[in-house]
């Protein structure tokens, strides 16, 4: 078992939700509890968790990598993501993004060299009116986003990254 006991816990709230014959169900709730513990879900943990489930590996793999709020790889402590589907990207989210990477001086898919915050480009968050549109660690929705407001954003960051 990868995980700990507390999250083997919590993925059997989320199994007692469904039948038994529909265990599966509950994979992306596992998923979700597995990345917030570790950080990310490596190979060794959709393989707990398909074993952990009752299905096959292939198949959690096919969640994993189908939605991208799960992360395959290790991610900086804070994930932003940058919304860049067309409604966003006709309200300044591909300049948000690029604001981001100049801040950052990193690119999409690169983490800081101090492992504080990696970036991340998406697809919808349901937020169009309120572009451009950031998610934080898959949780917090930063809308509206202005240069000011992102440097607001990464300050805060920064801080709690110290903390």
């Amino acid at each position: 078992m990868l995980l700990s006991e507390q999250a083997y816990k919590l993925i059997d709230v989320e199994l007692a939700k469904y039948p038994a014959d529909q265990r599966q169900s509950a994979v992306m709730s596992a998923l979700r509890i597995a990345q917030t513990e570790k950080g990310w879900i490596s190979a060794e943990i959709i393989d707990d968790i398909a074993k952990y489930i009752g299905m096959p590996p292939i198949a959690v793999q096919e969640v994993a990598t189908f939605y991208n709020m799960y992360d395959l790889k290790p991610m900086g402590r804070f994930k932003v993501t940058v919304c860049t589907n067309l409604p966003c990207a006709l309200r300044d989210g591909e300049k948000t993004l690029d604001y981001l990477k100049e801040q950052l001086g990193i690119d999409v898919n690169e983490t800081t060299a101090d492992g504080l915050i990696t970036l991340k480009e998406g697809e919808c968050m349901g937020a169009c009116g309120d572009a451009p549109v950031l998610l934080v660690n898959n949780h917090h929705m930063c809308v509206r986003m202005s240069k000011e407001r992102i440097d607001e954003m990464l300050a805060d960051i920064r801080k709690e990254g110290q903390a």
